[in-house]
C-alpha cells in the first residue's frame, strides 16, 4: 500500500482552494454565478450530491413532496445560476418525478440503495446528451417557484449508459494503418475538441454514439508532438475551460510529459536487435513463481561497476555487480523480477539537468545523525528519486530511467531491459497503479479529469474526489476507466513483452475489472500477438479499506474474492507472524516468530508477560503453518491448542487466516518495499545485544518461512544481502542515499546511514538512535555473504523439490503435515513434513531436537544442497533414525530428505 501522497495532497488542496476562491485574496472568476439573494439557501455548486445513474434515473438525498418540484437544469457556455433565476424555462431542463430504484439498480449501486430516487420525465429524456455537455445542476423548488435546494450532479453512470456500449469498442490514442494514422479521444461532455499537432490546429469529428472525437491524417504525422484542446465545463472551478492536455492513451511523450508523440509501437526503428525473435525463459506456474521486487534506480545507481547507472540500460550491463547477483539468483531458482513503477511518473523531473542533489557531504555525519535526512529533505521533491506510485500516463515508460527522456529512447531502452532480463533467465513483472492518478481537477498534472471532468475519478457523496489511496482515486468501476486498465495492460504485454503484472491496491478495483484483464490477456496468442497471454502472471494487493470497503460499491478484488480466480493476492497473515506486530505499530519492538518472541525477548512492554508471549508465539506458529500450506482455507491440521481446525478457522485479527482455494492464490512474503526492510524490522525487534552473525541467521529463518511455502513467494531485492534503509519505514521519497542497493558487501548493507527521514519516522527516532549507534548491529561481508548463500541454497531446494509445488488443495492436504503440532509443540520451532522432506524451522537461540515418533526407523539425511553448502552451521544438523529425531542448530532452517 502506498502512502506517498500526504505532502502532495496538501499542495493540491491549496491550489484548488485558491482556484475556486476559498482563501482570502483569491481572484474571483468572471463567470462564477452571482451570490444567492437574501433568504435563498446557501449554494456551493462545486458540491455534487445528486447522481444521475442512467438515462432514466437520478438519485438525490432530498425529501420530495407533492408541494415540491425537482429538475435538472443545464446551460452551455455559461454556469447555471439557480438562485439568480435559472429555472430551465427556456427548455434547458429535465423534469424529475419521485420513483424507486429497481433491484438491478440497487445491485449495481449498493451505496445508493437507500437514497431517494427520481425518474427523468420521458418527454425530456432526449435532451440528456445536450445537458451533459454543459453546466448541470439539480434543483428543488416549492410550489411558488422558490428555490429550496440545489447541487451539482455526478454523471458517470448516465455517461456509461449513453455511450459505453460503443465507446468501449473504440480504438483510442494513435492507431496506424497502411494509409495513415487516426488519433482518437473519448470526451463526451466536451463542446469542442481539436488536435494541436506540432503547433497546428486540426479539427476533430465527434461520433455521437460513442462520444469519441477523432482526426485522421497521413503517416507523415508520425513522430510529431500533439495535445488535445478540450473545451468543457469543469465543475471544480464552475466555469467552461479550454484544456490543452496530453493523450491518456499516449504511446510516447516528450521530456517531462509536456506533449504526446504520434508513435507506432510496431515501428521497426523502435525494436532493439533481436526483439522480434526474443526467447523468454520458460514460464512457470504462478504457484511456483519466485519473485524479486526491484526498483530500477535502486538496482544500479550506486553500483560503480554499472556502465549506465540508474537507467533501464543498466540491466544490459553484463558484468556489473547487480547483474551478476541477479544471474546467481536466477541460477538458484528466481524466475521473475518485479519492477516497481516504470510507467510515466508524475513526481520525477525527467531531464538530468533539472534533478537536484543534496547540498552536503552525506558521508561526513555519524550513523545516528539527523543531518543526513535533513539535507536530503531539501531536495527530495526535485531529485531523481521516487518509488513512482504517481501515475501520469499509464502506458508509456518513465523517461527519467532513459538515457534521453525526449522521444522514443525510453521505449527502445525499456525493451532492451526486458531482453537483458530474459537473457539472464528472468521474466519481467510490472508494478501497475491504476487505482489513482497523481492529480485531478484542473491541476497541470491532471490528464483524465481535464478531458471528462468527474468521470475517471471516484467521487464521494458530496462530489469530492476520494483519496483513500492517499491520492486522487480513479473509478475502474466506470466503463471507460475499466477499459483503460484493460487496454493498458494488454499494450504492455503485447508491445513490451511483459510477463506479469502486480496491481497496486487491487482491492480498490472491482473483481470484474481484474477478471476482464485476465480474459483479455488469455486471448493473446503467440501466432497473432507474439505473446502467450495465458502465461502472464497477475497478482496484487487485495486489501479491504476506504470508501469501497466491504463491497460498498462493487464486489472488490480483495483477498477473499480473488481466491480460485488464478489471480493471487499478497498474504499479510504469515508476514506479521514471522516479523511480529504489524506495519503501523507505535512500538516497532513487538516481536514475532523470527524476531525472538518469548524465546529471546526484548524489553518492549507491548510484548506482554512471558505467559502472554508464549501464547502469542504459538498462535503465530499456527498462522505460519497456514501460510506454509499456501494459505489454504480448507487445509485441516491440529493447532497448538490441540484442536482440529481448518485454515479459515485460524484467527487473524478477527479475519480468517486461510482464504486461498488453491496453491497460488496467496503470495507469501516476509518483506517488500513498503515498511521497514526485514533487516531493519529485526533491528528494532531482536535484543540490542544480538550479534550481527545471529541477526543474519534470523534473517534467513524469516525468509525461509515464506520461501518454503506452497505458492508464489516475493522478496524485496537485496533482502538476501541483509539490505537496510537505515530504519526508514517509508522510503518512497528518501533518495538514493537510503534506497540504493549496495552490491559490494565492503560498502555495508545500508544500516547506519543516519536517522531515517523525519516525515514518517520521527516518532521512532528515540528507539532508532541507539540502534544506529551500536556497531555490532551493522552487517559486514561475513554476515552478508553467509546470508545470501544460505538463502540461495534454500531457493535451490524450493525450486528443485516437487513437494513445495503441489497443484491442488487436496494434494497439499495429502502431502503436507505438521506432525508435532499441538499443545506440546516447542515454542519457536515448527516441524513440517512435505512429501519425502522434513523441514525444521528453529527460530530459538538454542539447538533443538524434534522427535517425530511416526518417522522412527525411516531413512533421512540433511538435504545435499545444505550438506554441501557454504553454511557450515546448518551442515551440522543431524537425524537420529532410531527415535526419528531431527537436531537443528540455533536460528537455523534445515531441510531433510528421505530420497
Amino acid at each position: 500500500m502506498v502512502r506517498n501522497g500526504r505532502t502532495r495532497r496538501g499542495v493540491v488542496a491549496l491550489v484548488a482552494a485558491l482556484t475556486v476562491g476559498l482563501l482570502p485574496g483569491a481572484p474571483a472568476l468572471a463567470d462564477t454565478p452571482s451570490p444567492a439573494p437574501a433568504g435563498a439557501p446557501a449554494l456551493d455548486l462545486r458540491r455534487a450530491e445528486a447522481q444521475w445513474i442512467d438515462r432514466t434515473t437520478v438519485v438525490w438525498k432530498v425529501a420530495a413532496t407533492g408541494a415540491t418540484s425537482e429538475q435538472l437544469v443545464y446551460a452551455t457556455g455559461r454556469p447555471v445560476s439557480p438562485a439568480g433565476g435559472d429555472r430551465g424555462d427556456d427548455g434547458r431542463r429535465l423534469r424529475l418525478e419521485p420513483t424507486a430504484l429497481t433491484d438491478a439498480q440497487k445491485t449495481k449501486y449498493p451505496h445508493l440503495k437507500d437514497l431517494p430516487a427520481f425518474a427523468v420525465d420521458a418527454r425530456d429524456a432526449r435532451r440528456a446528451p445536450a445537458a451533459l455537455r454543459g453546466h448541470l445542476v439539480a434543483t428543488q423548488r416549492d410550489a411558488s417557484g422558490a428555490l429550496l435546494a440545489a447541487t451539482g450532479v455526478q454523471t458517470a453512470g448516465v455517461l456509461d449508459d449513453l455511450y459505453a456500449a460503443k465507446a468501449t469498442e473504440a480504438a483510442l490514442g494513435p492507431v496506424f494503418t497502411r494509409r495513415g494514422v487516426t488519433l482518437s479521444v473519448w470526451a463526451p461532455t466536451a463542446t469542442t475538441v481539436s488536435l494541436d499537432l506540432d503547433g497546428r490546429a486540426v479539427p476533430m469529428r465527434r461520433d455521437h454514439a460513442s462520444g469519441v472525437w477523432s482526426a485522421t491524417g497521413p503517416r507523415s504525422w508520425a513522430g510529431k508532438p500533439y495535445r488535445y484542446r478540450v473545451t468543457v465545463f469543469a465543475p471544480g472551478v464552475q466555469r467552461t475551460v479550454v484544456n490543452e492536455v496530453t493523450d491518456p492513451y499516449s504511446t510516447a511523450l516528450t521530456a517531462d510529459s509536456r506533449r504526446s508523440l504520434v508513435v507506432d509501437l510496431k515501428d521497426p526503428e523502435l525494436a532493439p536487435v533481436g526483439w522480434g525473435t526474443l526467447r523468454k525463459p520458460p514460464a512457470v506456474p504462478l504457484r511456483n513463481a519466485q519473485i524479486q521486487e526491484l526498483h530500477v534506480r535502486d538496482f544500479s545507481v550506486a553500483d560503480p561497476t554499472a556502465d549506465h547507472p540508474g537507467t533501464y540500460r543498466a540491466f544490459a550491463d553484463r558484468d556489473s555487480a547487480g547483474t551478476r547477483h541477479l544471474k546467481a539468483l536466477a541460477a538458484s531458482g528466481t524466475s521473475y523480477v518485479h519492477l516497481l513503477p516504470v510507467f510515466d511518473i508524475g513526481t520525477i523531473s525527467e531531464r538530468r539537468q533539472d534533478q537536484q542533489q543534496p547540498p552536503c557531504d552525506l558521508t561526513a555525519y555519524p550513523p545516528d545523525s539527523a543531518e543526513q535526512q535533513a539535507c536530503i529533505a531539501k531536495t527530495a521533491a526535485k531529485d531523481a528519486y521516487n518509488w513512482g506510485y504517481d501515475p501520469l500516463h499509464f502506458t508509456v515508460p518513465e523517461g527519467s530511467y532513459a538515457t534521453d527522456p525526449n522521444g522514443t529512447r525510453r521505449t527502445v531502452e525499456f525493451r532492451e531491459m526486458v531482453a537483458a532480463l530474459s537473457a539472464n533467465g528472468l521474466r519481467t513483472v510490472l508494478d501497475v497503479v491504476y487505482n489513482h492518478t497523481v492529480a485531478s481537477g484542473q491541476d497541470d498534472k491532471s490528464v483524465l479529469d481535464q478531458i471528462v471532468p468527474g468521470y475517471y475519478q471516484r467521487l464521494l457523496a458530496d462530489g469530492s474526489v476520494a483519496t483513500s489511496t492517499c491520492c486522487a482515486n480513479t473509478a475502474p468501476e466506470h466503463a471507460m476507466m475499466g477499459k483503460l486498465v484493460v487496454d493498458s495492460v494488454v499494450t504492455w504485454a503485447k508491445e513490451y513483452k511483459v510477463d506479469g503484472f502486480r496491481f497496486d491496491l487491487m482491492g480498490h478495483h472491482p473483481k470484474a475489472n481484474v477478471l476482464a484483464v485476465r480474459k483479455a490477456l488469455d486471448a493473446l496468442t503467440p501466432a497473432r500477438d507474439g505473446v502467450d497471454g495465458k502465461k502472464v502472471l497477475l497478482y496484487g494487493e487485495g486489501w479491504n479499506f476506504g470508501e469501497v470497503a466491504d463491497d460498498a460499491r462493487f464486489v472488490q478484488a480483495t483477498q477473499k474474492h480473488m481466491a480460485g480466480t488464478g489471480i493471487a493476492t499478497f498474504s499479510d497473515r504469515a508476514r506479521d507472524a514471522i516479523r511480529g506486530g504489524g506495519p503501523f505499530d507505535d512500538d516497532p519492538g513487538v516481536q514475532g516468530f523470527a524476531s525472538g518472541l518469548f524465546t529471546d525477548p526484548n524489553p518492549a512492554a507491548d510484548n506482554g508477560t512471558p505467559a502472554q508471549q508464549r501464547a502469542r508465539l504459538l498462535h503465530h506458529q499456527d498462522l505460519i503453518k497456514v501460510g506454509l500450506t499456501g494459505n489454504l482455507a480448507s487445509y485441516a491440521f491440529t493447532d497448538t491448542r490441540g484442536r482440529t481446525v481448518r485454515g479459515r478457522e485460524v484467527d487473524y485479527n478477527g479475519a480468517p487466516a486461510g482464504y486461498a482455494a488453491v496453491p497460488g492464490d496467496a503470495v507469501a512474503y516476509s518483506d517488500a518495499h513498503d515498511n521497514e526492510t526485514l533487516y531493519d524490522a529485526l533491528a528494532f525487534k531482536l535484543p540490542r545485544t544480538t550479534s550481527a552473525d545471529d541477526r543474519a541467521r534470523m534473517q534467513v529463518v524469516a525468509l525461509a518461512a515464506s520461501l518454503l511455502s506452497q505458492g508464489p513467494t516475493l522478496s524485496q531485492a537485496g533482502t538476501d544481502l541483509l539490505r537496510s534503509k537505515s530504519l526508514d519505514r517509508n522510503s518512497y521519497d528518501s533518495g538514493d542515499w537510503y534506497n540504493a542497493i549496495r552490491w559490494d558487501c565492503r560498502e555495508g548493507n545500508g544500516f547506519g546511514r543516519g536517522l531515517p527521514p523525519a516525515a514518517d519516522n520521527r516518532g521512532k527516532w528515540d528507539r532508532a538512535r541507539p540502534l544506529l549507534a551500536t556497531p555490532g548491529i551493522t552487517a559486514g561481508c561475513p554476515q552478508i555473504g553467509a546470508a545470501s548463500a544460505a538463502y540461495r541454497d534454500l531457493l535451490a531446494i524450493r525450486t528443485a523439490e516437487p513437494a513445495f509445488s503441489r497443484a491442488t488443495a487436496e494434494q497439499v492436504q495429502e502431502s503436507v503435515s505438521f506432525p508435532l503440532s499441538g499443545p506440546a509443540e516447542t515454542p519457536g520451532v515448527i516441524t513440517m513434513k512435505a512429501g519425502d522432506l522434513v523441514v525444521v524451522f528453529n527460530a530459538t537461540p538454542e539447538r533443538q531436537t524434534q522427535q517425530v515418533p511416526s518417522l522412527a526407523g525411516a531413512e533421512y539425511r540433511l538435504h545435499p544442497v545444505q550438506a554441501q553448502g557454504s553454511d557450515r552451521t546448518t551442515a551440522t544438523s543431524s537425524y537420529g533414525r532410531g527415535a526419528g529425531s531431527f537436531t537443528v542448530p540455533a536460528r537455523t532452517v534445515a531441510v531433510f530428505t528421505s530420497s
